[in-house]
Formats: C-alpha cells, sequence, structure tokens
C-alpha cells in the first residue's frame, strides 16, 4: 500500500542538512503539505490505490482496564501494568473518485477542524457510513438538532437502525433516533453480509461487513481501489495492547460480549490472511495497521511507521 504523508516526521541525525533533505524530497516526489504545527498528530493521508484515506482523530488517550472483561490478572500484568492502555477517538475520511466519504462522525470535537485541514467542508461530505450509532461516532452529526452535513447521504445497518428505534436500546437511544429523525430523508438501511463473502457492496468500491456483538448491527467497510483494500473495522477492538494477543477479551460496553469476540477472531483471522490492512476508531495514532498471526493463533499488529526512516 502506498502512503502518501500531509504530515512528515523525521527522525535526523545532526549531519543531515537541509540541502540533503530537499534533494531526498525530490527524489521520493513526496510533497509538503503541512496543514498544521508538525508535533500534532489529528490528521494523516494514505492512499489505498486512487483512493485517499485520511485519519481524523478527535483524542489520543489512556482507556481504564476496569472497562475489560475477562482479562487474568497475568494478562493485565504483562500487557497494561500501570492499568492503562493507550486508545484513541478517530472518524476516517475517504475521496473516491466521485464521492467524499466519511466514516463515523466522532463526538465532533475536532471533526469540523480536521477535515478543514483537508478542504473538505460539510457541504462537500456526499456519503456518511456509520459503523454503530454509540455516542463517539455519531455525536458529529448534529448541532442544535440539525444535520451538520446537509447534502449527505447517510447509511446505516438495519439490524443497528432497529435497535436503537427499540426499547431495548441500552443508553444512548434518545441520540440515536434524534440522528435518525434528522437525516431520515436520505436515510439508507442495508444488511451487512458475512466477510467470507467481503461484504454486501453498497456502492462502487465500498461493502459492509457484519462485525455484530458490540452492537446489534455493528459493521465495517471494507474498501477497495485498483486491487488494494482497506477495512475500517470500528469498534471491533477498544484496547489494542490486550484484544490483540488475547481477543476472547470484551468490553463492558458490549451488547453481547460472546458476539463481539466471534467477531473479532473471525475478522482477524481474515484480515491477516488476506494482508488486508486495517484502520479502527479506537487503535492509537495514525489508526492503521496491519494484523499478523503468529504461532499457536497468537495475533500482533504492526502500526504503519510515521517516518521516512532517514
Amino acid at each position: 500500500m502506498q502512503i502518501h504523508f500531509t504530515k512528515h516526521y523525521y527522525r535526523m541525525k545532526r549531519f543531515i542538512v537541509l540541502p540533503l533533505l530537499f534533494l531526498f524530497l525530490s527524489l521520493t516526489n513526496i510533497e509538503a503539505q503541512e496543514q498544521r504545527e508538525p508535533e500534532q498528530t489529528d490528521v494523516i493521508t494514505f492512499a489505498v490505490g486512487s483512493y485517499e484515506i485520511t485519519t481524523l482523530s478527535e483524542e489520543q488517550k489512556n482507556g481504564n482496564t476496569s472497562v475489560l472483561i475477562d482479562a487474568s490478572p497475568e494478562i493485565l500484568s504483562k500487557h497494561a501494568p500501570e492499568g492503562t492502555y493507550p486508545t484513541a477517538n478517530n472518524a476516517f475520511l475517504v475521496k473516491a473518485l466521485d464521492k467524499v466519504v466519511l466514516i463515523d462522525a466522532g463526538y465532533g470535537m475536532k471533526l469540523f477542524n480536521n477535515l478543514q485541514s483537508r478542504n473538505i467542508t460539510a457541504e462537500k461530505v456526499d456519503v456518511i457510513l456509520i459503523t454503530h450509532m454509540h455516542g463517539d461516532h455519531i455525536g458529529g452529526l448534529l448541532k442544535d438538532g440539525a444535520p451538520t452535513f446537509p447534502n449527505a447521504e447517510i447509511y446505516i445497518a438495519q439490524p443497528e437502525y432497529d435497535y436503537w428505534m427499540s426499547d431495548k436500546a441500552r443508553g444512548g437511544g434518545v441520540q440515536a433516533r434524534a440522528v435518525i429523525e434528522a437525516y431520515k430523508d436520505k436515510l439508507h438501511l442495508f444488511t451487512p453480509s458475512e466477510i467470507e463473502t467481503e461484504g454486501i457492496e453498497l456502492f462502487s468500491g465500498f461493502r459492509a461487513v457484519a462485525t455484530y456483538g458490540h452492537t446489534p448491527g455493528h459493521t465495517a467497510f471494507l474498501i477497495e481501489s485498483n486491487g488494494s483494500k482497506m477495512l475500517v473495522w470500528g469498534d471491533l477492538t477498544h484496547a489494542m495492547a490486550l484484544q490483540i494477543p488475547h481477543p476472547e477479551i470484551a468490553v463492558t460496553y458490549d451488547t453481547d460480549p460472546q458476539q463481539a469476540i466471534a467477531s473479532r477472531k473471525k475478522l482477524f483471522e481474515y484480515v491477516a490472511l488476506h494482508k488486508i490492512p486495517v484502520a479502527g476508531m479506537h487503535i492509537a495514532f495514525p489508526a492503521v495497521g496491519n494484523v499478523k498471526k503468529g504461532k499457536e493463533r497468537k495475533y500482533s499488529f504492526e502500526a504503519l511507521c510515521l517516518c521516512l526512516g532517514i
């Protein structure tokens, strides 16, 4: 997968001089497209085929291991000795050939500033794909009860819609129903299919994959362009440091922890076997990388490097 960065983080030895740097940049055909101060890490853009995909990070933080289910003392001691783990809140922007697609909308805290850094206004977003309807994924969709993306079509899985419109919804139902009401004239419902079929096609280059468990209609989105693929897996993981080596660990806010575990194991197996890069809403920046399977079905995660290794 070819990577194009909007921010560059170079660890250079003191003997590297500016002329050499300029020569290197020229030879590798990298454009300097600085949108913010270098130390900030809210936005990074890379390519999947002919599509531009951007991580839009609202926050980087530490989660508390108290939310984990079935994490043994031995696992906690090895992977989270301080009682915390790195996590994040991210959304993703996709500039496809004929559409501007937003996958989730975060809390809305930094969403619009992050979009502006990519020269995208709310009016330019054509499609919004929702992995699920927790508040940290739909918070940016409304302001004072009105849609923040006036021209966007919104896609929500039918089982997710049914859950939040029912009286079974566990917390957040009011917010979810407000979003559904505000976008009802541009709402598209669909039923995701299993990863073995690579999901149901919503429109060219975008497929919806069933990853139920965290919520009843939790959905991942498989993006494909020119033979390259990436899976945006939403909240398949929350605590990468623990759930990658131990996918059997769930979190207290999974609607169905056992189903979430089954979805996670199935997706890990598939993307590792087929070498499909992944992106996640709670993976620490840059929030993209590769799942690899080692001995005894042990998985690891290799994040994409932010430096060019000079």
